[in-house]
């Protein structure tokens, strides 16, 4: 086993580019094997996955078989076709059941490849909407600042973290970033109403000033991932559908990661008792067992298309492969039959108030997320006093990976915003290996608060 993990570190050294990482690492966490909520390295060290491999791995490790079964018998049928000007029963039968879980009036599914190709479909998609009503003007959106929506060029454009955008030059679609719904620290986040109001008077006012006959879309996720899961204050959504229709903009939903039981429901947005015009899915959709991403849309978004006879000018050579069809069809199919969005809403409540145990901790300022998506954020002192940059390094990038592995614990440290910990585990989890996540996560922020000179209780 030794030197099969040296042979594999050797070759990941020389050959394998990162993502989103530094291109030297020494000592690669590189995983081999799977089983239930659990991962296994190379050195046959087991560690709970409190991150769902990125928020993908749904139904944790243990469905590989009946995945591969559906997977081969496409294979021996149908190795692959494209979803332009012909189709497969797969990406037929998927679109009518992706359509069928999702708000009223969401009828169409459009197959990419993934969470940033799904966001510029729908950005095309929106651009083919308004052409087709005669406002060819509407070229501009808001989205939500610290936002991660994607990384290809079009949907950097949405994200608001300045330091991915920056090195790339001017963003191809103009973008107002308007405030997250981060109550912790904001000086009416203890007032849910006011809080909101004075949200939605900035998307409001963001609207007004780009032109309320220029802005084509506003896009917002049902919890925000980036700055730590950031729940919108009640009423919220509701208040965005009205300026949306005030306005004449489309609303959508990034649901690349609610999406498909995060939250405990098919669609993220469900809780809110809103139907958005536009929701981008991947990541779950398949539980990672297969890349497969989607847009879901409105019937009025695709109307005057149809109207018209008009193509949507956008395509994907793999958007709908049979191979991931199938999978996905089976995700569903077993998440039906295992229950597994019952899990997640009938264990929410354990989890929630586990993680707010921590609150105790001195380095602990803030818990706060839903269903089994939660973020820890870590601040400097008792007035939960945000951390530097030199901190944040010597924290996020210094001390918690280390500790986190050595732990046994995938989760992920986070300063797109403020200083997080996050935890999104496998939505088969049971209550045991929540409290085993809680507990472990607790002793190493305890480590941290001892790591970073924080000595006196927060709160």
């Amino acid at each position: 086993m030794s030197s099969t993990h040296d042979a594999l570190q050797g070759s990941a050294a020389e050959h394998l580019m990162l993502h989103f990482s530094p291109q030297q690492v020494n000592d690669l966490l590189v995983l081999e094997r799977g089983e239930g909520p659990y991962v296994y390295d190379t050195k046959g060290r087991r560690y709970v996955d409190a991150l769902s491999s990125l928020f993908c791995a749904q139904l944790g490790y243990s469905y590989g078989e009946e995945m591969a079964a559906a997977a081969s018998a496409q294979l021996t049928t149908l190795a692959f076709n494209t979803n332009w000007g012909t189709a497969h029963p797969r990406a037929i039968e998927l679109a009518e059941r992706v359509t069928s879980l999702a708000p009223e009036g969401m009828t169409r599914a459009f197959f990419t490849n993934g969470g940033s190709e799904s966001v510029e479909a729908a950005w095309k998609l929106a651009r083919e909407y308004h052409l087709a009503t005669g406002q060819p003007r509407r070229t501009k959106a808001i989205a939500r600042d610290i936002a991660y929506h994607g990384v290809t060029l079009g949907a950097l454009s949405f994200t608001g973290v300045e330091r991915f955008k920056e090195p790339f030059g001017r963003a191809p679609i103009d973008v107002t970033h308007v405030s997250a719904t981060n109550a912790f620290r904001a000086p009416d986040g203890d007032d849910p109403e006011a809080f909101r109001d004075r949200l939605l008077r900035e998307v409001e006012e963001a609207i007004l000033a780009a032109g309320p006959d220029e802005v084509a879309l506003i896009i917002a996720e049902p919890v925000q991932n980036a700055g730590g899961c950031l729940v919108a204050p009640p009423g919220y959504w509701r208040g965005l559908r009205e300026l949306a229709d005030r306005y004449g903009a489309l609303l959508m939903a990034d649901e690349v990661i609610t999406g498909f039981g995060r939250l405990g429901e098919w669609f993220g947005i469900s809780r809110e008792g809103v139907a958005p015009d536009l929701i981008s899915v991947a990541k779950g959709i398949t539980s990672a067992y297969a890349p497969m991403g989607a847009v879901i849309a409105g019937e009025r978004v695709v109307a005057p298309l149809l109207e018209r006879k008009a193509a949507f000018r956008h395509g994907i050579t793999f958007g709908g492969h049979p191979v991931s069809a199938a999978i996905a069809l089976r995700n569903i199919d077993i998440f039906e039959r295992d229950h597994v969005l019952e899990n997640v809403r009938g264990l929410e409540a354990h989890f929630a108030e586990r993680l707010r145990e921590l609150l105790k901790v001195p380095i602990v300022g803030d818990v706060r997320g839903a269903g089994f998506f939660w973020a820890i954020e870590m601040v400097r002192d008792e007035a939960n006093t945000p951390f530097d940059q030199a901190e944040r390094d010597k924290l996020l990038r210094g001390f918690l990976p280390d500790r986190l592995r050595e732990a046994g614990v995938i989760a992920r440290a986070d300063d797109r915003g403020d200083s997080v910990l996050q935890l999104a585990p496998p939505l088969i989890s049971d209550r045991a290996v929540l409290d085993e996540i809680v507990d472990a996560v607790g002793n190493v922020l305890v480590d941290a608060s001892a790591h970073m000179g924080i000595k006196e209780l927060v709160g």
